[in-house]
């Protein structure tokens, strides 16, 4: 009779950047024990904070990582989602995250928010509509996510001025529309995404 594996910790997973028009998707992945889980009960999702919270959040996820708790964020890049698609791209970055972590799979409880699912090998997962709103890994992994994304768009911002991705982070606003149509697109937009453009 095969031994059952004792779940040890549960693994967050979310990802940001789905929508927009330039830039990577990112997906991450934060794996914390019972425990060590107590001290983030009151973070919210990404969206419900102000960009100095989720860097405090973050701040005191990085002060705690150990072996029970750990981050991971993978991102894939404008280029390939126009080659394979955005499904495809998001599905490729959650399973680099969830190897980054360097767990057992059969250690794990998996939660992913939304219709993601991780891979088959991760036998006790569970996809939780709105799961970033309502459960706490979960809500970490938003945030880890939603911070590092960010942060390389700032970082880009700097080498493709004229699109102020400091401001948006690829988001198709007002603004970012404009800037397209009066200087194109550069090598970080998704094509796939800019069809617009032909019609304008």
């Amino acid at each position: 009779m095969k031994r059952q594996t004792k779940i040890r910790f549960i693994i967050g997973v979310d990802e940001v950047g789905r929508g927009p028009l330039a830039g990577p998707v990112a997906v991450g992945a934060v794996l914390v024990s019972p425990r060590m889980l107590k001290n983030f009960r009151d973070i919210k999702e990404s969206k419900q904070l102000t960009v100095a919270m989720r860097e405090e959040w973050v701040a005191k996820m990085q002060s705690y990582l150990c072996d029970e708790l750990r981050i991971a964020v993978s991102m894939v890049s404008a280029s390939t989602i126009d080659r394979i698609g955005i499904v495809p791209a998001i599905r490729r970055a959650l399973e680099r995250s969830l190897k980054k972590l360097k767990v057992d799979a059969g250690e794990c409880e998996v939660l992913l928010d939304g219709g993601l699912y991780a891979p088959e090998r991760f036998t006790h997962q569970r996809t939780i509509i709105h799961g970033d709103a309502q459960v706490t890994v979960i809500a970490m992994a938003s945030v880890v996510a939603k911070v590092h994304r960010d942060r390389y768009m700032v970082r880009l911002h700097k080498k493709y001025p004229l699109y102020n991705f400091d401001q948006h982070k690829g988001y198709g606003t007002r603004r970012h529309v404009t800037a397209l149509k009066t200087h194109g697109l550069s090598d970080i937009h998704r094509v796939s995404f800019c069809n617009f453009l032909k019609s304008s």
